[in-house]
């Protein structure tokens, strides 16, 4: 008899399909909000951010872009730090995931009274005795977020933050870290460039792809991954095919959406994260690609032990017949996407490395074939060489 629990974001709500200043202005009529800050990146505070600040008015307190890729630590402190100046009531997170996993943190910051980098240290995941029961700190100041692109961080309660002395992503958590509200307007994507929307895309392909073929079942979870595999990749191919299709983007955010909230299962993601966090965090190479050159090899490592799961994912990517690992390589190829490490820059004098540091990934212990060391994980990254 299959057992399990199923917790789900505590997130008031998800709006779709209206524009976002729209929602945005809603939302803060009916939660009293007096002084919003936008947190966003560097590449869309001039563009889109500065055009939502402009239409927001005085209810924006002013606009935070010092956020740059894997959300390092300085960046977040640094934004809680103007949260402060500006007495923000509500954070808008405005980007890709980036933008939200640091904005999430900000929040726990804010909480906490945390004001230096290393005053983070104690409240990162995976900490010994010594760490801070995080779950049991009283929220205040929430977010709110406005996606840009695919990644699906808006809709889980914890968040990835690097450590740049240490080259490494480290995780935190909280049941109140993810947004009050998501805001999933297709056309504040237009301006997202193509490649980062569709490695995103990858990335929200392999959100549901691990999932799927995770040994554990999840009927709910499973049926989520399901149809979100199945509008990713319809609308993944309709935004290659012409990028002003509003109603193709707004389908690869259902489907991201979907896919994502199958991890309230509990049953965590596999290989493919798990060797993209180090390739993320330690290499510096985007999430959204780390999908798009590892998730075909994880596949095609561990056919022999997911057959019937990964013919499910074929059908559900409309290449019935056709090796997983496969149909995601020819999407990625379609897409015009990096398909293997030598692409990114990553050769077999970095495998070891690589191998020995995603060795303590959770990720590692949830696939369908087992990983019993190191050698298991170059034997994927050969795969994924090129």
């Amino acid at each position: 008899m299959l057992s399990g629990t199923h917790r789900f974001p505590r997130q008031d709500l998800v709006t779709y399909g209206r524009p976002a200043i729209e929602a945005l202005r809603e939302l803060a009529a009916s939660w009293h909000t007096r002084r919003l800050m936008i947190v966003t990146t560097a590449s869309l505070e001039k563009g889109p951010a500065a055009q939502l600040a402009a239409e927001l008015g005085e209810l924006c307190a002013g606009v935070f872009a010092g956020v740059s890729a894997h959300s390092p630590r300085e960046g977040v402190i640094a934004g809680a730090e103007a949260a402060r100046r500006a007495d923000a009531d509500l954070l808008v997170a405005f980007g890709g995931g980036s933008a939200i996993d640091a904005t999430k943190v900000m929040q726990l910051c804010l909480w906490a009274g945390l004001t230096k980098v290393e005053d983070l240290d104690p409240y990162r995941a995976g900490r010994g005795p010594e760490r801070v029961r995080v779950a049991d700190i009283p929220a205040g100041v929430r977010m709110v977020a406005v996606p840009t692109t695919l990644s699906a961080a808006e809709f889980t309660p914890f968040a990835g933050v690097t450590d740049a002395a240490r080259k490494a992503k480290e995780g935190y958590a909280h049941p109140l870290l993810a947004p009050r509200a998501v805001i999933l307007d297709p056309a504040v994507t237009l301006a997202t460039p193509a490649q980062l929307w569709s490695s995103t895309g990858l990335k929200a392909v392999d959100h549901a792809v691990e999932q799927l073929c995770n040994p554990q079942r999840a009927p709910f979870a499973d049926a989520l991954a399901e149809d979100g595999l199945r509008r990713l990749a319809r609308g993944l191919a309709g935004t290659k095919a012409d990028p002003a299709d509003l109603d193709a983007r707004l389908e690869c955010q259902f489907g991201m959406w979907l896919a994502m909230s199958g991890v309230g299962s509990g049953r965590g993601m596999g290989p493919s994260h798990a060797i993209g966090h180090t390739l993320g965090g330690t290499y510096g190479i985007p999430h959204g690609v780390t999908s798009c050159v590892i998730l075909p090899a994880v596949l095609r490592w561990s056919e022999g032990f997911a057959r019937e799961r990964q013919a499910l994912v074929s059908d559900l990517m409309g290449a019935h017949g056709t090796p997983a690992s496969e149909a995601v390589k020819r999407l990625v190829v379609a897409l015009g996407l990096p398909a293997d490490l030598k692409s990114v820059g990553i050769g077999p004098e970095s495998f070891q490395a690589i191998a020995e540091h995603t060795l303590h990934d959770a990720g590692v212990r949830t696939g369908a074939r087992p990983i019993n060391g190191p050698d298991d994980i170059v034997e994927i990254l050969r795969l994924a060489a090129g």
